[in-house]
This record gives structure tokens, C-alpha cells and sequence, in this order.
């Protein structure tokens, strides 16, 4: 990998990161108990549990990711980032670009 690809990459994981703590702020929002005195309107009290049972899903997928993408950015600085941590070789640009928390290459996954 080089430098410059190396900063962009760094740059995606910052932007990545900022991403996801929003996403989540709006999960910890939508995810508070519904009191039992509240209109909710034309949406029954089923269907707003069941909302809250799926965004709940939803945080816990995106905490998550927020730790993989914390621990590639601190990974960063090792000489070894971007390189798969089974076969050691090194991962496509293309794959890092677009999932930059992966540790390991789509030969080692599959």
C-alpha cells in the first residue's frame, strides 16, 4: 500500500467512524421505551415493539462496526496494515476503500 493510499484510507476510516456514532445516537433515540400513555397514533403498540426490536439489532450491528473501524484506525500506524492477517498478503485497495475495518483478504474469508 502506498503512503498516499494509506492517508486516504485513513481519511475513509475517520469519516467511516463519525458515520457510524451519528447512526448510532439516532438508534439509542429511536430505541427508548414508549410509554404506555403515549398517542402513537395509527401505529400499534405491536408494531412500534416490533420497530424497537429491529433498531435495537441495528445498534448492536453498528457498535460493531464502530469497534472494527476504531481498531483499524489504530492498526494504522502498523507496518503491516492492509495485509491479510491469515496469508499475509496484501489486501485489494478497492476492498479497504470499501470496508476499511476488514482484516483479511476475500481468498482467507470465503
Amino acid at each position: 500500500m502506498t503512503s498516499k493510499e494509506k492517508a486516504q484510507l485513513i481519511s475513509i476510516l475517520n469519516s467511516k467512524i463519525v458515520s457510524v456514532k451519528v447512526d448510532i445516537e439516532e438508534l439509542q433515540e429511536l430505541i427508548k421505551p414508549i410509554p404506555l400513555d403515549a398517542s402513537i397514533g395509527r401505529i400499534s403498540r405491536m408494531d412500534a415493539i416490533n420497530n424497537r426490536t429491529i433498531n435495537e439489532s441495528s445498534l448492536r450491528e453498528k457498535k460493531k462496526i464502530l469497534q472494527r473501524l476504531e481498531k483499524a484506525l489504530e492498526r494504522s500506524g502498523d507496518k503491516d496494515f492492509g495485509n491479510c492477517q491469515k496469508c499475509g498478503n496484501e489486501i485489494p485497495f478497492g476492498r479497504l476503500e470499501y470496508m476499511p475495518h476488514v482484516t483479511r483478504c476475500v481468498v482467507c474469508v470465503g
